[in-house]
């Protein structure tokens, strides 16, 4: 078999067949395959694409390239959730609490924030002492113990997609939904639920720009789930502006801990619970509107808020901070951002009001950039609210008061004023499982 070959079958728009996938796969990670001619096949793929069983096969063939995590050990169905990446989208630390405490184990892996998006394991690594490299042993016993872990990912899980996607950055093929939907399903299957929610982002924050794209990317990812004998849904969910009002690190942990208590804001409780209640159905815990009721349920008792602080002190994090708020470490400046003009907030642009979060030194703008967990932004004003001209509608934290001047310059230009009052929509568009999309939208 060679790889000139399989190029030229691609090239012409011809079906690659599973051998022929795990030959590609297996020469790359191996290092007996040159970029060049990788890069020549995921040029061919992204223009002639592939069709759900080449997919799946390029999938299946990508998570068995390093670890699979076996969590049989684990009793119970284990559900996994993964979003596409967002700007103040801190789902993880509030519904991961809400599945475990209705008896559903969560064993998650999560990654770093790069670019304008925020990555869950920083904002876990905000909280003293947390620790996120646990040793499987560990991992498996604190799941067993609490019902929840989040880790970060080993360093040999999937290596066949960290080789790829850094040549797919440089090669201008990212945007093929054959070749996202396998980066993304390779991680969750190798990670070993039973389970997986999906979490697909639309906006102007988001990978996919429109609610339409992302259900495509959804129903390529529900139907690899399915095929490979994993229970997948994918929700569509808004990111056209910010989720929720903190955009930050140890700021989101903060309104994580708000929203399991009942006072967080209504986009994003509003999200968690349709995301909570999706993974418990999935689960077999009932109906969609029986998990709603249930998620919300452990939220008002504070059931919820107790099982996220047994997490917190089983990782060895300092549970104080996680009770009240003020035992974080603060930021050093702090600097209001006014309103110019009066009117209604009409839009935000969503990435960049992340990547002036970065300039604040809340993320990295490259992997070996470090981060300061106290910087970020809390967003007084949010999409159709009324402010007159003089009122805040941001409050910027950082290091140093430079950084937030150079970050008030880029959040003002992505936060637009009109006269006009924006109509309101829908923060979950769609509803993608194996028996169709259910629309919330027209």
């Amino acid at each position: 078999m060679r790889m000139y070959d399989i190029i030229t079958k691609k090239r012409n728009g011809e079906i690659l067949t599973n051998e022929e996938i795990k030959f590609f796969i297996d020469g790359y990670v191996k290092g007996d395959i040159p970029d060049y001619q990788v890069s020549a096949l995921l040029m061919a793929i992204y223009f002639k694409g592939m069709t759900p069983e080449e997919t799946a096969n390029l999938t299946m063939c990508m998570a068995r390239s390093g670890d699979i995590v076996d969590l049989s050990l684990i009793p119970g169905i284990k559900v996994d959730k993964h979003s596409t990446g967002g700007v103040g989208d801190k789902t993880t630390l509030i519904i991961s609490p809400i599945v475990a405490s209705l008896g559903v184990k969560v064993a998650k892996m999560s990654g770093r924030g790069l670019g304008h998006t925020g990555g869950t394991i920083d904002k876990l690594e905000s909280i003293p002492g947390f620790k996120t490299d646990l040793d499987r042993e560990t991992f498996f016993d604190i799941v067993k113990n609490v019902g929840v872990s989040v880790i970060g990912q080993t360093g040999n899980l999937v290596p066949a997609d960290k080789k790829l996607y850094a040549l797919r950055d440089v090669t201008a093929t990212i945007e093929s939904i054959p070749l996202i939907a396998s980066s993304i399903m390779s991680k969750k299957i190798a990670a070993g639920s039973d389970c997986i929610l999906l979490d697909v982002k639309a906006g102007s924050g988001a990978f996919m720009k429109t609610s339409d794209e992302a259900i495509k990317l959804a129903k390529a990812m529900v139907e690899i789930g399915e095929n490979v004998g994993k229970k997948t849904i994918a929700l569509i969910t808004d990111m056209d502006r910010p989720l929720g009002t903190a955009i930050g690190n140890s700021l989101e942990v903060i309104e994580a801990c708000d929203t399991l208590k009942g006072s967080g804001p209504r986009d994003l409780t509003e999200i968690c619970i349709e995301l909570a209640s999706n993974m418990l159905c999935l689960a077999g815990k009932g109906t969609i509107d029986e998990c709603k009721i249930a998620a919300k349920k452990v939220i008002d008792d504070g059931t919820a808020f107790k099982k996220l602080k047994e997490m917190v002190q089983f990782q060895g994090g300092d549970v104080s901070v996680i009770e009240n708020s003020n035992n974080f470490k603060r930021a050093k400046a702090e600097h209001n951002v006014v309103a110019a003009t009066s009117g209604y907030i009409s839009s935000m642009d969503t990435e960049q009001c992340g990547i002036a979060s970065v300039i604040l030194g809340a993320g990295r703008e490259n992997k070996e950039s470090s981060i300061d967990f106290s910087a970020g932004i809390v967003l007084q004003k949010t999409i159709g609210d009324y402010v007159n001209a003089g009122d805040t509608i941001a409050t910027l934290y950082a290091g140093d008061i430079s950084k937030c001047i150079s970050a008030q310059e880029l959040l003002c230009k992505a936060i637009h004023i009109s006269s006009k009052e924006p109509q309101s929509s829908p923060v979950v568009f769609a509803r993608v499982t194996t028996d169709g999309t259910e629309k919330y939208y027209n």
